[in-house]
C-alpha cells in the first residue's frame, strides 16, 4: 500500500487553544482511534505555532541561510499532519471524509510518499 501525507492547513496565526474546543479535540480523536483500528494510519502529530519554524534554504554561494520562521508564501500554514496507508489516492481521501477541520475553515493537503530503501 501507498503512504500518503494527510497535511493539516489553518489560516495564518492560528490559535488552537482559541480556535478548538473540547468537542473538536473528541471528534479528532475518534477519527484518529478509527484510522487506527483500520489499521491505515502509520503516525500523526500537531505542530507548534509557525513562530517556532525555522527555515532552510541554500544560497547561491553555496551557504545555507537560516532565518527564523516559516516563509512559505501562504496565508495557510500546516499545524498537523498524518501517515496513512491507502491503496490509491480516493482512497487517501475518503479517509479524510468528515474530518473536523473543514467545520473551521481548515484545508487537508493529500501527497503521496515517497517510497524510500534503507
Amino acid at each position: 500500500m501507498t503512504q500518503y501525507l494527510v497535511a493539516i492547513y489553518r489560516p495564518e496565526n492560528y490559535a488552537p487553544a482559541v480556535s478548538e474546543d473540547e468537542a473538536m479535540g473528541r471528534e479528532i480523536d475518534a477519527l484518529n482511534d478509527e484510522m487506527n483500528a483500520a489499521g491505515v494510519r502509520v503516525f500523526a502529530g500537531g505542530l507548534q505555532p509557525e513562530s517556532s519554524a525555522t527555515s532552510l534554504r541554500l544560497q547561491p554561494a553555496g551557504k545555507v541561510r537560516i532565518t527564523d520562521g516559516p516563509y512559505a508564501e501562504t496565508k495557510d500554514i500546516v499545524v498537523g499532519y498524518s501517515v496513512v496507508r491507502a491503496k490509491d489516492y480516493d482512497e487517501a481521501v475518503a479517509l479524510t471524509d468528515g474530518h473536523p477541520i473543514f467545520e473551521q475553515d481548515g484545508m487537508i493537503e493529500i501527497r503521496p510518499v515517497f517510497k524510500m530503501e534503507a
